[in-house]
Parts: structure tokens; C-alpha cells; sequence
């Protein structure tokens, strides 16, 4: 790659980066012109394969961001990190060779969709264990959007590498993204099936999702509903911040219908002669809600033979969509689900 020379006294070092010749005045010494060429040589060929100069291996980079993100990071956030990082190191028991994190390339990244794809995953996308648990239910390889979704995910990760001054370019820029053709319809229940998932739910969750499709409240915003944001004179529901917890999209309020007030009236009284928690939907020791909202709500669908309901979201979803037929303008739609466009 280069050479060293001497001129009357002086060795010089002569080499070639970035298809520019350089040439470098070393010294009188040989030996430290024979070490000023290597060192050279090292620097260059780091600066082309893209290393950075405080390389690291690549798990104790994914380490590092997981303590992080946890630190930094909402908990919805940290656990979507957390899942693509534990994804990707599936992939990365398959190529042992690739240990520093400058190893790994934009073909490691468009091998992990091929990855991904072929993995044996449940609806939410998440890879099953063993082919004992291959049901109806399960399908071979991840959607094109949730593994769009991924790579996107790993280039912000990857971007905090170059930050940190472990990378020098990123392996997940420039990838191509999947054409989206396997994406789901959003579903939303009719009359019926509200009726029917209802009517197959016990008391507890029978009360939180009736909640769920009359007021198109997100998952958090419901675990995290406390007495304190129901104006029972108003009958408004206050979405707003806490000290342990803010709104994916701000503070709002949500009219109450008439069922939802019932329901809510009942709820507070049980609770002020019971476990006087400050959430609407505690936990059995009054803390916040732990139960497992969308298994349950797949067990009950299953039960009352509502097909392809498998996600929390229908439920907004449906709010959504009974507005809109009702004759409810999609301006007032959009103020309601607190969305950022019609």
C-alpha cells in the first residue's frame, strides 16, 4: 500500500489515500519511518472499511444502548427497542464471524430481513419457540411493515453508535425498504360483535374494554387512567400528564356517553369499599393494571367466534369508525382520537 524513502538524511513516508498520494517527512530514523508507514497503513485502511477509532464489540454496544434507552427512554419505547434488539441478536447467533460492531455491513442488515422473514412468528410478530406451537394462528415470517418498522429501529441504534464514536457510517442507511402487500385492513367490530365480546367477558375485563370502544382510548392511556381524570360533573375522561407517565400525543379530554358514566359511577363505589386504589383499572394489590389486555382479548374472541380480532387497537379502531357512521365529522373524529392529520 506504501513505501518509505530517503533523501540525503531525512526517510519519508510514501502512500496512497483516497486514490491521493501522499508523501510524509518521518525523520533520520528508518526503523521509525518503517513504523510511521504501518501506522499509516492502519489509519487508511480503517478510514475505507469504515471503522471508527474506538471500535467495540458489537454486543457490549447493544448492552450499552439497552441501559440507555432504559434510562432515557419511555417504557413503551424501551420495550419496542428492546424487542428489535433481541431480534437482531437472533440473527446474530447465526453469524458468529461478525463480533466488532464495525463488522457488521448493509448485508448483514438485508440478511436480517431475509431473517425475518423466514422466522415462524405469533400475530404480534414475534418468533415462536418451538414448531410444537405452529398453529392457525401463526404464520411464516414477520409483516413487511414490521420489518420495515426493524431496520428503521436499527438504523436509530446504529445512529447512536456514530454518535458515541464506535462507527463511522451507518450499515442501515440506503437499505431498501419491503413493498408493504401483506398489511392488514384496520378491523373494527360491528354491533354485533360488540355484543358478543362483551357479553363473553368476565366482569373485569367486560368493564375495560366497554370502556375500550366507547371512548377509543390507547392501552396506556387507560392503564394509566386514575379518579382523578374522571369530571363526573362534566362528564369528560382527562387524558393528561403525571409525575410517572405523559400522553403519546398530549393532553385531551373524552366525552362520556351515558353507558360509560353508568359504568364509571359503579366502578368508583366498589372501589371506595374495596381497594380505594387511585387507578380506575388496578391491579389486585390497587397498583397499576398488570393483566395481559390483548392474550385475553384473543382468548375471548376465539371463545365467541369473532374472526381476526387480535389486537387492542380494534377497539379504537371501532370507536372510530361507529363515530364516523353515526354522522360524527371528521374533524371532531380526529380532535377525539387525538390524531395529528384527518
Amino acid at each position: 500500500m506504501g513505501t518509505i524513502y530517503k533523501r540525503e538524511k531525512t526517510w519519508y513516508i510514501d502512500v496512497r489515500a483516497g486514490g491521493k498520494r501522499i508523501r510524509k517527512r518521518v525523520g533520520s530514523s528508518k526503523k521509525v519511518a518503517e513504523l510511521a508507514l504501518k501506522d499509516a497503513e492502519v489509519k487508511i485502511a480503517r478510514d475505507e472499511f469504515g471503522f471508527a477509532q474506538n471500535d467495540i464489540q458489537i454486543q457490549k454496544f447493544l448492552d450499552k444502548f439497552f441501559e440507555y434507552s432504559e434510562a432515557n427512554h419511555s417504557a413503551a419505547t424501551f420495550k419496542r427497542y428492546r424487542a428489535v434488539i433481541d431480534h437482531f441478536n437472533r440473527y446474530l447467533k447465526l453469524k458468529p464471524e461478525v463480533i466488532l460492531l464495525s463488522q457488521v455491513k448493509a448485508k448483514e442488515i438485508d440478511e436480517y430481513k431475509v431473517f425475518r422473514k423466514g422466522e415462524w412468528v405469533n400475530p404480534n410478530g414475534d418468533p415462536i419457540e418451538s414448531d410444537e406451537k405452529i398453529t392457525e394462528h401463526t404464520r411464516k415470517g414477520a409483516r413487511a411493515h414490521t420489518i420495515n418498522f426493524e431496520v428503521g429501529t436499527l438504523r436509530t441504534i446504529f445512529n447512536m453508535a456514530i454518535k458515541w464514536g464506535y462507527l463511522k457510517d451507518n450499515p442501515a442507511k440506503g437499505i431498501i425498504k419491503l413493498k408493504v402487500n401483506d398489511s392488514k385492513k384496520p378491523r373494527f367490530l360491528t354491533k354485533e360483535e360488540c355484543r358478543l365480546l362483551l357479553d363473553n367477558s368476565p366482569d373485569d375485563l367486560k368493564a375495560i374494554y366497554y370502556v375500550f370502544l366507547n371512548t377509543g382510548m390507547r392501552k396506556a392511556e387507560l392503564e394509566n387512567l386514575e379518579w382523578s381524570d374522571i369530571d363526573f360533573r362534566r362528564k369528560k375522561i382527562r387524558i393528561q400528564r403525571k409525575e410517572f407517565w405523559n400522553p403519546k400525543t398530549g393532553e385531551r379530554e373524552i366525552p362520556m356517553n351515558q353507558g360509560t358514566y353508568n359504568l364509571l359511577k359503579k366502578l368508583r363505589e366498589q372501589n371506595s369499599k374495596g381497594l380505594k386504589s387511585s387507578f380506575v383499572f388496578p391491579s389486585e394489590d390497587g397498583s397499576k393494571i398488570k393483566e395481559k389486555l390483548r392474550r385475553q382479548l384473543i382468548r375471548i374472541a376465539q371463545k365467541a367466534k369473532i374472526e381476526g380480532l387480535t389486537k387492542l387497537h380494534s377497539l379504537r379502531h371501532t370507536y372510530a369508525s361507529h363515530l364516523v357512521m353515526s354522522g360524527v365529522d371528521l374533524p371532531t373524529v380526529q380532535k377525539l382520537m387525538a390524531h395529528s392529520d384527518i
